[in-house]
């Protein structure tokens, strides 16, 4: 068990948060709300009490059943607008300075959003972020893999056409199993072509073979999850000697079943191996943890004092995608945090 202080400590650390769905940072709140709007038509409780059960997850499958149930939600650009500034300000009590939020596009103009009014309201949202709360926000615009050709092809659209200010990289997430990374090679050729960055999810429910796919064909340069890598010592050597960040997070894990335990949980293997790693909350309501939750997992796992605690800050700080002027004035303010 950590201690009061250690947990203190982690509260109070500025940091970085890298893998976030915006529509799984939701809090429990903010959908008991949107479900209070749309009762009658939606399987969402209402209530925040109940959340805890409807967020129980038999596998993958029900995890992303469920959270479509949840993206429905959002139905008109207000629903969209108080998502994203609820989300802020709650990283922002959790000392998050920095965030790359991934939000997919096609889920929400499937559901009647223009390309150009969704991207309005994101990017008004996380103005209003930064200047009410100080906290940071960057998109990751993310194809659903369930969602094929047609659905990277409409992602890549709005990403290219309408590139919002706050856009930085191009994502791939939804079920891993039967969605073979290769179709999306053209889709990726383009985003990277056009400067944003490359981070796929890959070796979350599936093998290293997913990993290695998204890194070759997709140009990969972090991972979302990555922690079956563990599997192909080859892979792991490719992951350390390219200096491809896996964007760890523990608890989704667990609450998804792709890892059967936290005691088996593959963290401590990929850090022994050298593997760059972030540690981040995915869904963080959804899965019962917060951020600052998911550093003393880490902790944990590790057997880490305040320094190494603080390494997983700076760790984040270097993988991000801001600018070197914003990294090191972040990294300045773990290192006096730290003192």
């Amino acid at each position: 068990m950590l201690t009061p202080e250690i947990t203190e400590f982690i509260a109070g650390l500025p940091k970085v948060e890298l893998h976030v769905h915006h529509v799984g940072a939701a809090s429990p709140r903010i959908v008991a709300e949107l479900a209070a709007r749309h009762e009658g038509s939606t399987p969402v409780p209402a209530d925040p009490a109940l959340l805890e059960s409807f967020f129980d997850f038999r596998d993958f499958a029900h995890f992303i059943e469920i959270y479509l149930a949840v993206v429905d939600l959002i139905r008109e650009p207000d629903d969209l607008w108080a998502l994203i500034h609820g989300v802020g300000r709650d990283l922002s009590e959790q000392r998050v300075r920095y965030a790359e939020l991934t939000v997919t596009p096609y889920t929400h103009l499937l559901r009647g959003f223009a390309d150009a009014e969704f991207c309005e309201v994101i990017e008004d949202a996380r103005k209003r972020v930064e200047a009410d709360f100080g906290t940071v926000l960057r998109w990751c615009f993310d194809v659903p893999g369930e969602s094929g050709v047609a659905g990277a092809d409409r992602t890549l659209s709005v990403a290219l056409d309408q590139r919002p200010d706050g856009l930085i990289s191009f994502g791939l997430g939804g079920p891993e199993i039967g969605v073979p990374r290769g179709q999306f090679v053209p889709h990726f050729s383009a985003a990277r072509a056009a400067g944003l960055h490359s981070v796929p999810h890959a070796g979350e429910s599936t093998g290293a073979q997913t990993v290695w796919d998204s890194i070759r064909d997709l140009g990969a340069e972090r991972i979302g999850h990555g922690v079956h890598s563990v599997e192909d010592p080859a892979l792991l050597e490719h992951l350390v000697t390219h200096g491809i960040t896996l964007e760890v997070c523990p608890t989704s894990n667990i609450r998804t079943r792709v890892v059967p335990t936290m005691a088996e949980h593959p963290l401590p293997e990929l850090v022994k191996a050298g593997v760059p790693i972030t540690i981040n909350s995915d869904d963080p309501p959804m899965f019962g943890t917060t951020l600052n939750q998911e550093y003393a997992v880490a902790a944990e796992l590790l057997g880490l004092d305040r320094n190494g605690i603080a390494d997983l800050a700076r760790s984040a700080v270097r993988a991000s995608f801001l600018g070197a002027e914003g990294k090191s004035a972040l990294l300045a303010e773990i290192d006096a945090y730290v003192g």
